[in-house]
């Protein structure tokens, strides 16, 4: 592996018009960007004396590199293409790489959709669909041929398609729509198996579990077939080929020349109204939090109060244990995490609405977070309060309901607030899941435009207003308590 690397770059020093320029010298050490999970990522991971970083997409690592944050990015020959070709300075230097073949992934555990695939893409390949999807997208024949279904005729149900819209020309945003090779070819193969496509946008190396557990019928996102991937998922015939190859920063000068920030405005949120990925992800940011921030409320205020009763008269002991184990796991675990296994396990075998798998991850984990709230506020309260209650004939719920809570809301209103602000934040994961939060609709601007300044602003400004009104409303809520007071 070493040997055919630095041969490699030899060959791209030497097509950069390099002279005297040794290889070690000149790139070891060197720092290359890839996309987790695809064949570059498994190329580089082998290779000494190179430093792998790893992006979850494609366009943040030709982003970093345009900052000069790395010195190269691997990637496949036309996505490196389409990039190259929407931002000046980089360059696609020439060299060979062995070819590889990309295909569908499917569940092993359904051989039947495989062999029904296959029959599909031959047919396709057989009458130049396939041919014309791709000159479609490639070439001087761009967007003569666009595809329409074959026929009219009512689906007989419903293909799940995973992909990862943030590598062109095979999958991308356009028009607020997922388009591109791959999208063409799934939408052909549904519509010769009688089927409606759905196209779920997630994050590269999300797809394999989503095919593995059932929530994809099938993975098209410019996969190519290893034997690693092939031990965890089937793969349909090859459709297509294509290569690695290499962005690097054009030797010639470096051009510095921006649009203004009027022009850079139009572009990443005017044009093709991309506006509205801001708008819709910070409409499902708005439910999840909501909803969640409600079922923590409930679920915290009841553990809470069950922590507190088994430590002030011994009640409940068993439900304190398991309110102890759910604790400690929950607030031991990353908030991710929770979110995949609630996804990817708990409703693995259910056809759940993402919003909902959601607003269950994150209430879950703000419960506890709350528990310890609620549990710390109630111990602030003196306790001649309790006794005072039950002095005036209430029982223990009564003087917990009438007395005591009252007060310990007051004492833990601020650490409340801090938790609703943090579970706001902490929704940014949803893109996890394929789910279009405020964050992954900043990150779908920036996978068009390639500008990270105006969309990463954008977001950040949306978070902090939301965090602004919300410190407000509290505010004036803690000081509307303290005229009760007096």
């Amino acid at each position: 592996m070493k040997k055919g690397f630095w041969l490699f770059v030899f060959c791209l020093l030497a097509a950069r018009g390099a002279a005297a320029f040794d290889a070690a010298a000149e790139l070891g050490g060197k720092t290359v960007g890839v996309q987790l999970g695809t064949t570059a990522d498994v190329m580089l991971t082998d290779a000494e004396n190179v430093r792998v970083e790893r992006y979850n997409k494609a366009g943040d690592a030709v982003q970093s590199l345009l900052r000069g944050k790395i010195d190269a990015v691997m990637i496949d020959e036309q996505p490196a293409k389409a990039f190259v070709a929407l931002n000046d300075g980089l360059t696609v230097p020439e060299m060979d790489f062995d070819t590889e073949h990309y295909a569908i992934a499917v569940s092993k555990k359904n051989p039947e959709l495989k062999r029904r695939i296959n029959a599909a893409l031959k047919a396709l390949t057989d009458d130049g669909t396939i041919g014309r999807i791709v000159k479609n997208h490639i070439g001087d024949e761009k967007g003569a041929h666009p595809f329409t279904p074959r026929s009219a005729q009512a689906s007989a149900g419903v293909l799940k398609i995973a992909t990862n819209a943030t590598f062109p020309p095979y999958e991308f945003y356009e028009k607020g729509e997922i388009r591109g090779i791959d999208i063409d070819l799934a939408k052909a193969v549904a519509d010769r198996l009688g089927l409606r496509p759905v196209i779920e946008d997630m994050e590269f190396d999300a797809i394999i579990g989503a095919v593995q557990s059932g929530k994809a019928d099938i993975g098209v996102a410019g996969m190519t077939v290893t034997p690693d991937r092939l031990k965890n998922i089937d793969f349909s015939d090859s459709y297509t080929t294509s290569k690695q190859v290499l962005i690097v920063r054009a030797a010639a000068e470096k051009s510095e020349t921006r649009s203004g920030l009027t022009a850079r405005f139009e572009n990443d949120f005017l044009t093709d109204a991309r506006w509205k990925y801001l708008l819709s992800g910070l409409g499902n940011t708005l439910i999840i939090s909501l909803f969640a921030a409600l079922t923590g409320v409930v679920f915290g205020g009841i553990i809470g109060i069950v922590r507190v009763a088994h430590d002030k008269n011994g009640s409940f002991p068993v439900l304190n244990f398991l309110c102890r184990i759910y604790l400690t796991v929950v607030r031991g675990t990353p908030a991710v995490i929770q979110l995949l296994i609630m996804y990817y396990v708990v409703f693995a075998a259910l056809d759940v609405h993402k919003l909902l798998v959601a607003t269950v991850a994150f209430g879950l984990n703000s419960a506890a977070y709350v528990a310890e709230i609620v549990r710390s506020g109630i111990l602030s309260v003196d306790n001649g309060q309790n006794e005072a209650g039950r002095s005036l004939g209430l029982d223990f719920s009564q003087t917990m309901r009438f007395v005591i809570l009252p007060q310990a809301f007051k004492n833990v209103l601020p650490a409340l607030a801090n938790e609703f602000i943090v579970l706001i934040k902490e929704t940014s994961i949803c893109g996890y899941i394929g789910l279009t939060d405020l964050t992954r609709g900043g990150d779908i601007i920036r996978s068009i435009t390639y500008d990270a300044f105006m969309p990463l602003a954008a977001v950040a400004a949306i978070y902090l207003t939301m965090v602004l009104a919300l410190t407000a409303g509290v505010s004036r809520l803690e000081k509307r308590l303290k005229r009760n007071e007096r």
